[in-house]
């Protein structure tokens, strides 16, 4: 029962984080080149502290608990209950990686997921060669190469920052499929944890949205209001963020950790699919079969007792927030700055669909100048 209190605060905000995980991107407007909010007004929002503290609790809670016997057994017991997958691991990953891009082939018109389009008849067809290369091991390398290949590609219609938020997630699933034909030993041995990293930066980096663009959330909420749970919005959001950021760096912790981080991100996942149908589902197929991955492969826990290591999770993770909000509101002053407008595109990401009404929203504040559009943006 002690240890079910000290999990309990952590898996109420991973729960409540739950209908935020779907990309807003997909669902709402949005400019990419809009000034993000200041950093500062994160770092003086209590709901962004409560969030950390509760996170670092749980996984301090789990470092204690994990050379324990009672660490052993719930890693032992994972293993067994995974065994059955893991034992045709590969064979899911990559049946479920060739699925998604046989999905994106039917869907048709985009690049490798809902917010970037494309009217190239080339990319789909692209897609199935690169599902089909899947299926055989020494083509295996080709199909990394063309998921970069799409990524750079799309660069012709989508600004750098923009694809920088899928950037992590083609490099960590095109290392995987490229590793996994290796022949070394040792090469191949890294598939899971390339695949592995590739994801945790993926969420950590798409995370930061929240505290720099809390606007692009607002007409999700006003739509389906059910999403907070009650809280209010300016705490529903950070909090959200703060759930994405740590269970993605919780990712790249200690076994234990990391299992109940992956398990945790698809509860989150799953209950985000509900609300915003099989475009969330397919969009976010790449991130979950990882994450099933995560969950189930057998790494090794730590058997003893390492005191340092409870130091290097408070640590670990203020370094991590340091450097993401360094690079993200870096990137983004760097790539946006009045001498480098070249770079950024005048156009919108998204274009009008019955079914999404906030996409006509977006295609007409492309025409306004940056200023208006992001006074529209606000509610």
């Amino acid at each position: 029962m002690h240890t079910v209190r000290l999990f309990s605060p952590a898996l109420a905000i991973m729960v409540l984080a739950a209908p935020a995980e779907a990309h807003v991107k997909w669902f709402a407007p949005y400019i990419v080149g809009a000034t993000p909010q200041p950093l500062s007004a994160t770092l003086t929002n209590p709901f962004f502290w409560q969030g950390i503290m509760l996170v670092l609790l749980f996984f301090v809670a789990t470092r204690l608990v994990e050379p324990t016997k009672l660490g052993v057994w719930l890693s032992d017991g994972m293993t067994r209950l995974g065994a059955p997958l893991a034992a045709r691991l590969d064979d899911f990953l990559r049946a479920t990686i060739a699925a998604f891009f046989i999905a994106i082939f039917s869907v048709g018109g985009i690049y490798l997921t809902p917010d970037l389009k494309t009217d190239s008849a080339l990319i789909p067809w692209v897609q199935l060669g690169i599902a089909v290369c899947i299926f055989f091991r020494p083509a295996m390398p080709l199909a990394a190469l063309g998921v970069v290949g799409l990524w750079v590609t799309a660069l012709r219609d989508y600004d750098l920052f923009h694809l920088l938020d899928y950037l992590a997630l083609g490099l960590g699933i095109a290392g995987y499929l490229w590793l996994s034909a290796a022949k070394s030993p040792a090469l191949n041995s890294a598939r899971f944890d390339v695949l592995r990293w590739g994801v945790a930066i993926a969420l950590m980096w798409s995370s930061l949205e929240k505290f720099a663009y809390p606007d692009w959330f607002y007409p999700l909420v006003e739509e389906k209001p059910y999403l907070t749970f009650g809280l209010p919005r300016d705490a529903f959001i950070p909090m959200a963020g703060v759930a994405e950021f740590t269970l993605g760096f919780g990712l790249l912790s200690t076994a234990l950790i990391r299992r109940l981080s992956a398990v945790a991100l698809l509860v989150i996942f799953n209950a985000a699919v509900y609300p915003f149908g099989r475009i969330d589902l397919i969009g976010h197929g790449l991130i979950m079969a990882a994450l099933v991955a995560i969950a189930v492969h057998d790494w090794k826990p730590a058997r003893t007792e390492q005191p340092e290591k409870l130091l290097a999770i408070p640590t670990g993770l203020s370094a991590a927030l340091i450097l993401f909000a360094s690079l993200y509101w870096g990137a983004h002053g760097l790539i946006y700055s009045p001498g480098n407008a070249i770079l950024a595109g005048q156009h919108s990401t998204h274009s009008p669909d019955p079914d999404h009404p906030h996409d006509e929203m977006a295609g007409s504040l492309g025409a306004q100048s940056d200023d208006t559009r992001i006074t529209l943006l606000k509610p």
